[in-house]
């Protein structure tokens, strides 16, 4: 695996070795001394043209938790802003010694253009390109998962004695994805990658948020949410934010009123009632409290929006580790590497 870019492009081994290898960082991140010494050394460039928070900083956290040099690169007040093409914002970057390159574009493609171009020659990490792909978040969101219902299914807020061993995936397991469909990256990653990972996935929106060529996903689509948590009765449930920035670009118009689609689409306390006890709720953030959510489901039991949050550093920490240090071994992560990340 050269880069990151798409999660249909992973194979079941791979994309349970990047699983494999998060709960390892996990496991780390739980020590006294939570720093790795394995990339010290190496330079990862942020290259952001959105804005972000949660990914960039958890980005910028994963790389300094393994000793590399984070530089963060924001198109706002860079040369880009004075018409730099991305081809020569990454010939600078491959000039100043880069080692790898985590970009968010507003663009579908660009990460893929930049990783194939032959502008840089190190590997490239999908951040979240327009509406096509965020395959880190897919992969925190599949880990969050696994934990959850990687094993034995206890009561939603408690985790299994044993918690998913190294090599599982979640065949079986059914995923609902609710919401703003046709925006939404986090969708596209989620449906291949949990695909891959055996579960089966139903997506659940107004049908103007469902794209065009939806039936080539390997996924079921209806728009009756009551329906879907009623009748096939969903393992977790995942709502997406309504982007309503996107809308707004494209002139709105895709649904009558928050309020009609709150009251469809959104999930509420009623609707938590619907729920298997083992279900569990995420949301790839940030929220829209009373839109998609009610502040009852997103702060319940049966909530794990935070601890997506948590997951994603040790997920992006296995990306940066497997693609920089080239080690396939997750369990090579051992004790001995807390010693010398203690004289770092």
């Amino acid at each position: 695996m050269k880069h990151l870019l798409n999660t249909a492009d992973l194979s079941l081994e791979e994309a349970v070795l990047l699983l494999d290898t998060t709960a390892q960082m996990a496991a780390t991140q739980g020590r006294e001394i939570k720093k790795l010494p394995t990339l010290r050394g190496r330079t990862v460039v942020n290259l952001f043209f959105e804005d972000s928070t949660r990914t960039r900083i958890s980005f910028e956290t994963a790389a300094k938790r393994l000793s590399a040099d984070v530089i963060n690169f924001s198109a706002k007040g860079s040369s880009v802003s004075k018409g730099e093409s991305l081809k020569d914002t990454a010939l600078t970057l491959s000039a100043m010694g880069a080692d790898a390159v985590v970009i968010r574009h507003q663009a579908s493609g660009a990460p893929h253009l930049l990783a194939h171009s032959g502008w840089i020659n190190v590997p490239v990490i999908n951040a979240g390109d327009g509406t096509h792909q965020h395959p880190t978040q897919a992969l925190l969101d599949a880990f969050t998962l696994r934990r959850h219902l990687g094993g034995e299914l206890v009561p939603a807020g408690e985790l299994p004695a044993v918690m998913n061993g190294l090599g599982g995936d979640l065949r079986g397991r059914k995923i609902a994805i609710v919401g703003d469909v046709l925006h939404s990256r986090v969708a596209r990653s989620n449906v291949f990658l949990l695909h891959t990972l055996g579960a089966e996935v139903t997506l659940v929106a107004p049908p103007t948020l469902i794209p065009v060529g939806v039936e080539t996903w390997p996924c079921a689509v209806s728009y009756n949410f009551d329906e879907v948590l009623s009748d096939w009765k969903p393992d977790a449930v995942m709502m997406l934010r309504v982007q309503r920035e996107r809308m707004s670009a494209s002139g709105g118009g895709f649904f009558p009123s928050p309020l009609e689609y709150s009251r469809l689409y959104g999930l509420d306390a009623r609707r938590l009632d619907f729920l298997e006890d083992h279900a569990i709720v995420l949301h790839p953030g940030p929220m829209n409290r009373g839109l998609e959510i009610s502040a009852q489901a997103a702060d319940s039991k049966r909530s794990v929006i935070v601890e997506q949050v948590a997951n994603g550093v040790a997920t992006r920490m296995a990306v940066l580790y497997l693609l920089l240090a080239g080690d396939t071994t997750p369990t090579s992560l051992n004790a001995s590497d807390n010693t010398k990340a203690g004289n770092a």
